[in-house]
């Protein structure tokens, strides 16, 4: 029997019930008002009194008005239908809802969030008389460009006998495709979806395995010097205006994984609208069709209700790990974690909670590692693989990433992509800082040559800072070309051109092609004379290879310009090291 309760108190979009009857933590429950029906969650329960966060704006709500409780968790459906949906954070269709309730969306206003009525070509892949666990594939239905399994419900924890199995042929999400027997010779229907809780990690694998592979983006900086790993987490703080949803907009259309899911967590309503006019427009180049066919957006703008925001989240994650359990590789790209937490500060403080630093609750750290921690690389029953890979961005104020919330985050994800205000302002795309960026990961680089480079980009930022105060004659002629060479890789090498159809994504295969012509130079010992030839030199050299990355890979252009950047090269190279050219000899 479902319980009731009328409401007590009401702070904001916090509402205090007291309950007749049993409820539990996360338990949905509805308030009635004005003759709507508005959507909450249990967030605390103290004695007959619980407290609930409504996903909706609370105006209205007055004392004494009822609640009706669901008996059921904050969950989502899962199913066939979910590719190129554009959600809520309670998993609205937005487009649907957008259609009935007009562009001012009603309160209390839900819709089914996969269409019940579509037919689906199902494909059994059981027969009556198997045995079958939860997780374990029944059927296919094709999904767009992928074949879409059903599963046995999550819920599911016991072995259960196929008492039937539909034939292959058309049915709707509504329709039962088989039944099944537990021990107790109870018949449990099954459809092509099922919902399972938000706040519950999907852990239906058989092993949870390291991070190893990496996850190419076809962006040089990343996949050079600050690799992701299939399965592995990332993090993208950055001052606003700096380039963090298009920087995630480039790697959602060239990362290597299967799925994207994009949940767009209280940014601001102007960059989400952008989002979902760019990416139905934008091409997949796996498919050459829409890059929407294999994305899904969750939309919860800083104009939706701030409880939404944390909801937005776990519905992202547990869509991805719905996916991971079919054997795919899902990309989800959470913009912005920061909005995220401070609907959380937001709540804490109407709870009354004792405040961390900077009024964030004190818990701040443990919920963002918890989101993390879903990421991961699995391998299922079956023998197959599949991934999440969470990337986040974070907007600390100024740019400063000492704030609790960057702090929190780069404790637990294993790469750390920190845009940089000053590289934005220098029009340095991607505007990564190459320095105060790191990785847990492998590349797709031999790591010594990636340390090489490196330490010449570092010795090339010191004699930067150097001659900002003693001046460029305080320089040495051989700190000079140092940071010349330094400068070189940063602006040929980092930076990409977004606008070329050609240097906007790298295969990894030329990525090394050009990563080892750099370091044919930076390993170099050149005879360049003064600091005015040395300029000169480079800046020639810097234009050729601008000039080469967009050269379609391996046309007669490309190899022309290869053969004039290696005789440029020649004329002025004296020797390599022996260290450097024992690394050159690796390849």
């Amino acid at each position: 029997m479902k319980s009731s309760g009328k409401v007590v108190g009401v702070n904001g979009n916090m509402v205090t019930v007291e309950v007749a009857g049993t409820v539990q933590l996360n338990e949905v429950g509805y308030v009635l008002t004005e003759g709507k029906k508005l959507k909450s969650e249990i967030i605390r329960v103290n004695g007959d009194r619980v407290q609930m966060q409504v996903f909706e704006i609370t105006k209205g709500i007055g004392i004494g008005d009822p609640v009706e409780f669901s008996k059921e968790l904050l969950a989502v459906e899962l199913g066939p239908g979910l590719l190129g949906q554009v959600y809520d954070g309670l998993q609205n269709p937005l487009p649907e809802l957008a259609k009935k309730a007009g562009h001012f969306l009603e309160r209390g206003f839900y819709l089914d969030p996969l269409p019940k009525d579509q037919m689906w070509e199902f494909t059994p892949v059981v027969k009556e008389g198997d045995t079958v666990a939860k997780a374990d594939v029944i059927g296919s239905v094709p999904e767009g460009p992928f074949t879409h399994q059903v599963l046995v419900p999550f819920s599911l924890l016991d072995n259960y006998i196929v008492k039937s199995i539909k034939p292959k042929g058309s049915y709707t999400l509504k329709d039962t495709v088989a039944e099944v027997e537990d021990s107790k010779g109870n018949l449990i229907p099954l459809t092509m979806s099922f919902q399972w809780p938000v706040k519950k990690a999907v852990n239906c694998y058989a092993e949870r395995l390291k991070p190893v592979e990496p996850m190419v983006t076809q962006v040089r900086l990343i996949d050079t010097f600050l690799p992701v790993a299939k399965g592995g987490t990332y993090c993208i703080p950055g001052p606003f205006g700096a380039g963090k949803t298009v920087l995630q907009q480039i790697t959602s259309k060239f990362a290597d994984v299967d799925i994207v899911i994009v949940a767009a967590c209280g940014e601001r309503a102007g960059e989400v609208v952008e989002t979902l006019k760019e990416f139905p427009e934008l091409l997949d180049p796996k498919t050459g069709r829409s890059l929407m066919e294999r994305t899904i957006i969750i939309c919860n703008t800083s104009s939706m209700p701030v409880a939404s925001r944390e909801a937005s989240v776990y519905t992202a994650v547990t869509l991805a790990e719905y996916y991971r359990q079919m054997g795919l590789d899902v990309l989800l790209l959470a913009d912005s974690t920061s909005r995220w937490a401070q609907a959380m500060r937001e709540m804490s403080g109407r709870l009354e909670e004792i405040p961390g630093e900077e009024a964030f609750p004190a818990y701040l750290e443990s919920t963002i590692a918890g989101f993390y921690e879903r990421a991961g690389l699995v391998r299922l029953k079956d023998g197959r693989k599949g991934s999440v890979t969470i990337g986040g961005t974070v907007s600390p104020a100024g740019g400063n990433f000492e704030e609790p919330v960057t702090q929190a985050t780069l404790k637990v994800v294993g790469a750390f992509h920190g845009l940089s205000r000053e590289r934005s302002d220098a029009r340095k795309y991607p505007a990564i800082h190459p320095i105060d960026s790191w990785s847990k990961y492998s590349g797709i680089i031999d790591p010594h040559k990636t340390e090489y480079a490196y330490n010449i980009l570092f010795r090339a930022n010191e004699i930067e800072s150097m001659m900002k105060v003693v001046g460029e004659e305080g320089t040495s002629l051989q700190d000079f070309i140092q940071y010349q060479k330094g400068e070189l890789l940063d602006a040929a090498y980092f930076q990409q051109n977004s606008f070329d159809p050609v240097d906007a994504a790298v295969s990894p295969d030329r990525q090394k092609y050009v990563f080892n012509l750099m370091m044919e130079i930076l390993t170099a010992e050149l005879d360049l004379s003064s600091k005015d030839e040395a300029r000169s030199w480079f800046n020639q050299l810097r234009q050729l290879i601008l000039d080469y990355n967009g050269s379609e890979w391996q046309c007669d252009g490309f190899k022309k310009l290869e053969g004039e950047i290696k005789k440029f090269i020649a004329d002025k190279k004296i020797r390599v090291d022996e260290k450097a050219a024992a690394l050159m000899a690796k390849n």
